[in-house]
C-alpha cells in the first residue's frame, strides 16, 4: 500500500521504507556510519526526488546519530575533544556545501550533481577500503606480521598548532581534524549523508584513532553536521517531509541499537571489506540509474490535483504557515526519538544484567 507524501509530493511504500531504514540502521550501528550513503540512494530509487531525499535523510541521520552517540557516551567510548575539532571544520564545510547546492539547484543541475557525487566518491572510497581490507585478510591468512607505526604520516600531520587528545592518546595538529571536518561537511550538505563513510576511514588511516573510539566519535560529529544540513535545507527550501522523516527515524534508531549490540561481540574493523563492497555496489547502482535508466518516467509525481488525508494536509499547512516552527520540530523529533531509544536500550540492558548476574541457589550452597 502506497502513501502520498505531502511535501515531497510522491507516492511511496512506507512499510518498505521502514524496512530499508531498519537494515541501514543496523549497518550504521555496526560500522559507526550514518547510513546516508545507502538510504539516500534507496529513497531516490523509490521515486523520491533527490532534492527531497537529501535533506530528509540528513534529518534521519540526525536521529540515529543522537541515539548511537548517546549509547557510546554511556559506555565511555567517545572522544569529545577530537569530535569537536572535526565539528569546527564540519560547520564551515556544510555552509560551503549549501551554497554549492543552491547554485546547482538554481541552474537546474542539482539532481545530476548529487548522482555523480555519489558515484565517484563511493567508487573511490570503496576501492581504497576494499584493497586495504583484502590485503589485511591475505596477510592474516598467510600469518604475515608487519611491524609498522600506528598510522602513516602525510603532509597534513606536519601542520602547526599541535594539541594533545588524551582520550585517543594522540598528539596532532588541530588542523588535521578541522580539514577532515571541512571536507566531510561539504560532502554531507550536497549528498544528504552524515559523512561518516568518509570520516571513519579518515579516523582510521589519517588521524590514527583507537578503533573502539571511532564509532562513537563519528556519530557524535555526525549529530552536528546533519543538524546544520537539516536546518539549512528546512529553512531555505522547505523540503523536510515529517511523515517520511518519522518513518525513517523509527526504523533507523531501532536498527542502530541492534547494530551496536552486534558490534559489541565482534571487532568492527573486521568488517571493513564488507563495508567497502557495499559502497561499491551502491556506486554501481547509482551509475546505472543515472546513465542507463534515466528514460524511465516516474508515474507517482503529484499533478497538483491530489487530495490529501487530514494528517498530510496538516503537515503541508504547517510547513507553509509556520516554516520556522516546522523546521525546528523536525530537529526536536530526531533529538527526542534518538535519546529515548538509547535510554530505553540502556534500561533494559541494566535490567538484564541485574537479573542474569544473580547466582543460582545451587551455586550458593
Amino acid at each position: 500500500m502506497e502513501y502520498f507524501l505531502p511535501i515531497a509530493e510522491v507516492y511511496v511504500s512506507l512499510p518498505l521504507i521502514f524496512l530499508l531504514s531498519l537494515i541501514v540502521g543496523i549497518l550504521s550501528g555496526l560500522f559507526g556510519v550514518g547510513g546516508g550513503f545507502l538510504m539516500t540512494p534507496f529513497l531516490i530509487f523509490l521515486g523520491v526526488p533527490p532534492v527531497y531525499a537529501v535533506p530528509n535523510e540528513a534529518n534521519n541521520i540526525l536521529g540515529t546519530s543522537i541515539s548511537g552517540s548517546t549509547t557510546h557516551y554511556l559506555k565511555g567510548t567517545l572522544d569529545y575533544k577530537m569530535g569537536l575539532m572535526i565539528v569546527v571544520g564540519g560547520g564551515a564545510g556544510t555552509l560551503l556545501g549549501i551554497l554549492t547546492f543552491t547554485y546547482f539547484q538554481d541552474i537546474g543541475k542539482i539532481n545530476i550533481v548529487i548522482s555523480l557525487a555519489y558515484m565517484y566518491i563511493l567508487a573511490i572510497i570503496g576501492t581504497m577500503m576494499l584493497v586495504q581490507g583484502v590485503t589485511e585478510i591475505d596477510r592474516a591468512r598467510k600469518k604475515i606480521i608487519i611491524k609498522k607505526k600506528k598510522h602513516d604520516h602525510y603532509w597534513i600531520h606536519g601542520l602547526p598548532f599541535r594539541m594533545r587528545f588524551k582520550k585517543s592518546k594522540l598528539y596532532e595538529s588541530i588542523f588535521t581534524p578541522i580539514i577532515i571536518g571541512l571536507i566531510v561537511g561539504f560532502i554531507a550538505a550536497i549528498m544528504g549523508v552524515g559523512g561518516a563513510f568518509i570520516l571513519v576511514p579518515a579516523m582510521i588511516y589519517i588521524i590514527g584513532m583507537p578503533t573502539k573510539l571511532i564509532p562513537g566519535t563519528s556519530l557524535f560529529v555526525t549529530i552536528f553536521i546533519s543538524a546544520i544540513v537539516t536546518i539549512l535545507h528546512a529553512f531555505n527550501y522547505g523540503s523536510i517531509d515529517l511523515i517520511l522523516v518519522t518513518v525513517l527515524i523509527l526504523g533507523s534508531i531501532l536498527g542502530v541499537q541492534f547494530g551496536q549490540k552486534i558490534g559489541e561481540k565482534f571487532d568492527s574493523s573486521q568488517f571493513k571489506t564488507i563495508l567497502a563492497v557495499l559502497l561499491l555496489l551502491v556506486g554501481i547502482a547509482i551509475a546505472y540509474d543515472t546513465f542507463f535508466a534515466e528514460e524511465i518516467i516516474k508515474e507517482n509525481v503529484n499533478n497538483g490535483t491530489q487530495s490529501l488525508d487530514p494528517l498530510a494536509q496538516f503537515v503541508r499547512d504547517l510547513s507553509i504557515n509556520v516554516p520556522i516552527l516546522y523546521g525546528m520540530f523536525s530537529i526536536v523529533l530526531a533529538l527526542v526519538l534518538g535519546v529515548a531509544a538509547a535510554i530505553i536500550r540502556r534500561f533494559f540492558s541494566n535490567l538484564r544484567k541485574k537479573y542474569m548476574s544473580k547466582p543460582s541457589p545451587a551455586s550458593q550452597k
